[in-house]
């Protein structure tokens, strides 16, 4: 197995080797380039984006700055939109779904390492997924940690740390992330 297909499946891999590095370069001189755009330049953004990203909507809106690692691993759907300094480390997928929203200074990491110092301090690493429903809402400073899942509707309040997966209809807080009320009523 080469070091990337290790890293999209979850193994432990070198972020060292050349295809992986030469793929970071490519993401960063491409976000680079998203960044400097002007507020004129909505068309420009949007096609950066959607050649970067694995796959989009129609309706795509990043504010920047926005940084991710590879951007291939990046998957949203229609009618998405991320505020101003949005981080996605997609070492794994990230999938999110239709009319999500992100808030200002989101964390979004699916990049993790060894608990073990020995191994950690090897160079060593791995990734662990993370999927977002439809309609969800993210809050400003909330942080998405590796492998979670979100369902349809779920509303992340502001500062939340999200380290483990929650199902529809509910609006999540705190560090850790709990439940703090259920949606009613939501019509699909």
């Amino acid at each position: 197995m080469s070091e990337k297909q290790k890293m999209l499946a979850g193994q432990m891999y070198d972020p060292s080797a050349p295809e992986l590095t030469e793929l970071r370069v490519k993401t960063r001189l491409a976000t680079e380039q998203f960044n400097r755009t002007s507020i004129t330049e909505l068309d420009k953004r949007s096609q950066i984006l959607k050649g970067l990203f694995g796959s989009t909507g129609n309706e795509i809106y990043v504010e920047p700055t926005f940084n991710c690692d590879y951007g291939e691993n990046i998957h949203v759907g229609e009618n998405f939109y991320a505020n101003y300094g949005c981080v996605i480390l997609d070492v794994a997928e990230v999938r999110i779904g239709k009319n999500c929203f992100i808030a200002p200074q989101v964390g979004i990491y699916t990049a993790t390492h060894p608990i073990d110092p020995i191994e950690r301090i090897s160079g060593l690493e791995y990734a662990k997924p993370i999927t977002i429903g439809d309609n969800c809402w993210i809050g400003g400073h909330a942080t998405i940690n590796p492998g979670v899942t979100l369902g349809d509707n779920v509303v992340v309040a502001s500062g939340a740390v999200v380290t483990k997966s929650f199902g529809d209809n509910v609006v999540i807080g705190g560090n850790p992330a709990k439940v703090l009320k259920q949606i009613p009523n939501v019509k699909s």
